[in-house]
């Protein structure tokens, strides 16, 4: 079955708006779509407030080993002064 969105868009990749980012059910036309972050459609409020509680744990999660990483560094830092240095490379995605 052609895909709503692509005879507008003329590809026939699936559009955002077509299925929940959560839980992937088909979001019809005349039903209610629950946007967040402006381009995540989802079939219920309960779909959109799971990510929204699965994307903020995941930011405190970065934050935490952030904050571990900088006090480390600064662990670091102090300990030059006895002429031990380390130096690393934080790569993040």
């Amino acid at each position: 079955m052609a895909s709503y969105y692509s005879g507008f868009l003329g590809c026939e990749e699936p559009h955002f708006l077509e299925s929940c980012s959560l839980c992937r059910k088909h979001l019809g036309l005349n039903s209610d779509i629950f946007m967040y972050r402006g381009d995540k459609a989802f079939c219920s409020k309960e779909c959109r407030e799971e990510q929204i509680e699965s994307d903020e744990a995941k930011e405190r999660k970065w934050k935490n080993s952030s904050r571990s990483l900088r006090k480390k560094s600064s662990e670091t830092k102090e300990s030059a002064a006895g002429n031990t240095v380390r130096t690393g490379t934080l790569v993040v995605a």
